[in-house]
């Protein structure tokens, strides 16, 4: 592999550049802006710069821009990404245009280009230098990049019933990763599920004068009573059957645990907090994290918040919830659970609308991709990775793979403050460059069986 590192290095400025192009063009799926160039660019680097043959699929939404590499090898990989990006508010709070790409103190700063541009382009590059030194990579290999993942994969269930020929492979490297704040590479083998839901909750017809609030129902209570119900100050989810389908750790799971360093103070000290939720440390704050799902308020509106005084009762109040989802939870069936809930606790009026949801997904840490992975970290990194059994985010992992029997694994090019989805969002051009370097060994290394 020293060649195609020397290439990269060789390479890194016109690197650098393609991902800078990238990042200048804006691809908001939540607004529908610039999304459809942003496809074409994506589909033209994919044939120009790996010779793969590439289309974009339509779906309901936004294309799938499909690319395929095929060298007649035994073995297949795929890489899922996706070319949209969150929209860049507030703009006030950018040290820089978020779509100028500004490079300083050695990092590149623009929306997306940690959540996932960088990662998606470091694979790209990886193909192309590889190809460049060895003429074909010794795997056959799939590009599946969705145009939906920050409006929550809304279509990506319905891709993958209609192209499972598409999706087939023997193994999927995922979106996303991180160096922890110890600056180790952090390799993980599952996501947490998710179930996001619009709560609201209606009173009169319009807003009145508060003074009518002595007769006149307020929703805004009503809805803060109904959220009441739902968790209690130990953190603990009250809806029956919730727990149901969550499973402690295996044995393996609690050694990769107890193997994985959380950096707990400097975490803390990043954030400005004095200590973690209940004052959990060690394994325990380690479980919770990975092993546990989540209630958590999103975002709530009601009434007037502005500048001043308004005296006014609400005529409506609306919260935004997700619940992280793990072990075999179903976000349908926590959707129903949820319902029932609400209807068993008096709050039968106020309203549930399902936003988005994905199943939890996992991959056998004895899998070979994972072997493969974890074995070659230290030929690029100089140190060995932390393995995390899950991340504590969400995205839809199981539809592309875990449901299609497909093995997958997480890491990528971001940092401990990446500001994934904030302002100044940023990746570490030294990190893009061994990312470029790690995925090329991937390619070269899952040709052939991991050393046991």
């Amino acid at each position: 592999m020293k060649e195609v590192y020397q290439y990269i290095d060789d390479h890194r400025e016109e690197y650098i550049e393609w991902l800078r192009d990238l990042c200048k063009q804006p691809s908001v799926a939540a607004q529908n802006r610039g999304m459809e160039t942003t496809a074409t660019m994506v589909e033209d680097y994919l044939q120009k710069k790996t010779g793969a043959v590439s289309e974009q699929l339509e779906t309901s939404g936004f294309p799938v821009v499909f690319g395929e590499l095929d060298t007649g090898a035994e073995k297949t990989l795929s890489f899922y990404n996706h070319y949209d990006v969150q929209p860049e508010d507030p703009i006030e709070l950018w040290e820089s245009d978020p779509f100028s790409a500004d490079i300083r103190d050695g990092k590149m700063y623009a929306r997306g280009v940690a959540d996932n541009k960088g990662n998606l382009m470091a694979r790209i590059c990886a193909v192309h230098a590889y190809t460049n030194v060895y003429g074909k990579p010794p795997v056959n290999v799939k590009f599946i990049f969705e145009g939906e993942e920050e409006i929550g994969s809304v279509h990506l269930e319905e891709f993958a019933d209609r192209y499972p020929d598409k999706l087939a492979s023997d193994g999927c490297i995922w979106e996303f990763g991180y160096k922890n704040p110890n600056g180790q590479l952090q390799v993980s083998l599952g996501v947490k599920g998710m179930l996001y839901v619009e709560l609201e909750a209606t009173g009169a017809n319009t807003d009145l004068h508060s003074a009518n609030a002595a007769v006149i129902e307020n929703p805004a209570w009503q809805l803060i009573w109904a959220l009441n119900t739902l968790k209690n100050e130990q953190e603990e989810i009250l809806i029956d059957g919730f727990y149901d389908r969550v499973h402690a750790p295996t044995p393996i799971e609690k050694k990769i645990l107890e193997d994985m360093n959380y950096e707990e103070n400097a975490t803390l000290s990043a954030l400005d907090l004095d200590g973690f939720l209940l004052g959990l440390s060690g394994m325990s704050l380690k479980e919770k994290l990975l092993f546990q799902p989540t209630c958590t308020i999103c975002g709530i509106e009601s009434g007037y918040t502005g500048e001043g005084s308004k005296t006014v009762l609400p005529s409506k109040a609306k919260v935004k919830l997700d619940f992280r989802l793990v072990g075999d939870q179903d976000p349908n069936e926590i959707l129903d659970l949820l319902k029932n809930h609400l209807n068993q606790n008096g709050f039968s009026d106020i309203n549930v609308t399902k936003l988005s949801g994905c199943h939890p997904a996992k991959t056998d840490p004895s899998d070979p991709l994972v072997s493969t992975i974890v074995n070659n970290v230290e030929r690029v990194y100089g140190e060995k990775p932390v393995v995390l059994r899950n991340t504590p985010g969400t995205g839809p992992m199981y539809d592309i793979c875990q449901k299609q029997g497909i093995p997958a694994v997480s890491l990528g090019v971001g940092n401990e403050n990446s500001r994934n989805h904030a302002p100044n969002e940023n990746i570490a051009i030294e990190d893009y460059i061994d990312g470029i370097k790690m995925m090329a060994t991937i390619v070269h290394e899952f040709a052939n069986d991991p050393e046991e």
